[in-house]
């Protein structure tokens, strides 16, 4: 049903990296949002492009990106756009950053595509997925692992101010002793290991929804659960991240309480 849409936002995503990766560790524009988070000339042009090569084939349609805005939130079609997710690595000069583009069909995601372009020495990776198809990572599909107990876990956190003040932080903590393995892959990579099954569970917060969207569809497609971290549904408004590879999912419950 989303073959044309899966080929325009792949396309988008392509246009995208591969003027990422001529700016890439090159002289560009910096400056500093309200949030206070950096923006380049690079992220705006990036959406730019997105947003070009996916209006050109569905006029229609409505944008949330990162740098230019939202628009009809409410759209029956609504692509949500974060161009260089990772800005600050992009900023830095190393390879911790990705494209992201996602599709949400009447309120729901259906889509994502998770384009790192100078990932992998410069190789580049690129999962995508879309909803009840199951999901890929560079033309292979990908499963999320059958780990079912915690001493054969790994488990990647991201993004943990606002956890660490909040009652949850004790409970993680109780978890940690029990675990195999503790990473901070962070960004897209701890999302594409866990799809392909190289790690078993994320935490994450102070995220927002673009910074996730595609990562959901992905996860979720390849056989993974992606919740908010007490639980939810991933919406317009998350901002905290418990995925897993599904069979870990009710090990970490209840790590939002207080947030």
């Amino acid at each position: 049903m989303y073959a044309d849409h899966l080929a325009t936002a792949r396309a988008a995503a392509e246009a995208a990296a591969d003027l990422i990766r001529k700016a890439y560790r090159g002289n560009f524009k910096v400056e500093t949002k309200a949030d206070a988070t950096p923006v380049t000339e690079v992220d705006i042009a990036a959406e730019r492009v997105i947003r070009e090569v996916i209006g050109q084939r569905f006029p229609g349609h409505a944008f949330f990106g990162e740098e230019l805005g939202r628009g009809d939130t409410d759209a029956e079609f609504l692509w949500l756009i974060d161009p260089i997710d990772g800005t600050k690595a992009f900023v830095r000069g190393y390879p911790m950053f990705s494209v992201q583009i996602a599709l949400m069909h009447r309120g729901v995601l259906v889509l994502g595509v998770s384009c790192a372009p100078c990932w992998n020495g410069g190789a580049g990776e690129t999962a995508w997925a879309v909803k009840g198809e199951g999901a890929w990572l560079d033309d292979h599909p990908i499963r999320v692992s059958d780990v079912d107990a915690l001493p054969q876990a790994t488990l990647s956190l991201g993004n943990l101010a606002r956890l660490a003040a909040a009652p949850g932080w004790a409970r993680l903590g109780g978890l940690i002793p029990q675990l195999h393995r503790i990473r901070g892959y962070a960004d897209f990579l701890h999302y594409h290991l866990l799809a392909a099954g190289r790690i078993d569970a994320v935490v994450e917060t102070n995220v927002n929804i673009l910074d996730i969207a595609a990562l959901t569809v992905i996860v979720r497609e390849a056989g993974g659960r992606f919740t908010t971290l007490d639980g939810g549904e991933i919406g317009l408004d998350t901002t905290t991240v418990l995925a897993s590879n599904g069979r870990l999912h009710p090990a970490f419950g209840s790590l939002a309480d207080g947030l």
